[in-house]
């Protein structure tokens, strides 16, 4: 069996100096002030990252938003972080829209964490490639500048074209998409959508993967997407570091996949953990990750 946790959006956060918070980071300033900083905790994220820590995970994968404003002092504290949490042959990040916030850091993930984003080749483009044990982890950047009060992502053809490939030639293995957007998006989530998603569904569609996780909307869910020839699971990951619940948004947590079978046979279950009132952190849900009967399911568990 081979076991993977999955933790998504830390937003660890510094306060910016005031030369810093022209434009969207200013903006973002009065919404973290606001509200924000009173939901994404470091004491959360202590006792999620804690209790990970005792369920011998094989790998773990972060899928964005490891920051807030993209300030260096954030990055260094994601990068402590990550070297805390194990080696970067055994940690895979992907870049959220808010590692990327404003054009200036476009290039802050790489810089500081390259070593956890890079495939087993050394390739640092995306997508990247590794291959751990059955599983092969696919990893792409939906993280692009955006303007104010907008937190889209974008792939780019180019990406894409890499992406089918990369489904090609592992198509034998247990291959899991690491993305920080979701492929598909509600209306109201108009402007946090992923503006490719349907040139990523067909991609999907058409070559297959066993299993897509992403992060982005702080929710704990699970969607069904078209394959070749059973459906692909999509399952979210809440906040790693939220308090409490807020609006639809789950408390802090995280999800474990056990993976074991072999091409066409395979089996999954994920496990959900999440952060309680009495800080302390315990399973809420444990489900298989099964395709579905049909080629078309829209079941969404939240």
């Amino acid at each position: 069996m081979f076991v993977l946790a999955h933790l998504s959006d830390l937003h660890l956060a510094k306060r910016p100096r005031l030369a810093e918070l022209a434009g969207k980071r200013g903006l973002g300033f009065v919404n973290w002030h606001r509200g924000r900083k009173h939901i994404h905790r470091i004491e959360v994220l202590n006792a999620v990252t804690d209790d990970l820590k005792t369920i011998g995970a094989d790998h773990i994968a972060v899928t964005g938003d490891l920051v807030n404003f993209s300030l260096d002092g954030e990055y260094a504290l994601a990068r402590a972080w990550l070297g805390g949490l194990g080696p970067a042959n055994a940690v895979t990040v992907v870049p959220g829209n808010h590692d990327a916030y404003v054009g200036a850091a476009r290039n802050g993930p790489a810089r500081h964490w390259a070593e956890y984003m890079h495939g087993d080749g050394g390739s640092v483009h995306f997508p990247f490639v590794r291959q751990r044990g059955p599983v092969t982890l696919i990893g792409l950047s939906s993280a692009v500048p955006t303007g104010p009060f907008m937190a889209t992502g974008e792939l780019g053809d180019a990406q894409l074209s890499r992406l089918a490939q990369a489904l090609e030639r592992t198509r034998d293995t247990f291959r899991i998409v690491l993305i920080h957007h979701p492929p598909e998006s509600p209306p109201n989530r108009y402007l946090r959508r992923l503006t490719d998603g349907t040139a990523l569904r067909r991609v999907l569609a058409a070559h297959g993967a066993e299993l897509v996780i992403h992060g982005h909307d702080h929710v704990r869910s699970r969607t069904w997407l078209d394959g070749p020839q059973t459906g692909i699971p999509i399952i979210g990951a809440p906040s790693a570091s939220a308090r409490v619940a807020h609006r639809n948004e789950n408390r802090g947590g995280y999800n474990i996949f056990q993976i074991d079978g072999e091409a066409g046979t395979w089996r999954c279950v994920m496990i959900a953990r999440e952060y309680g009132a009495n800080g302390r952190v315990a399973e809420v849900a444990r489900e298989n990750v099964l395709p579905p009967s049909t080629s078309r399911r829209k079941a969404l568990d939240r």
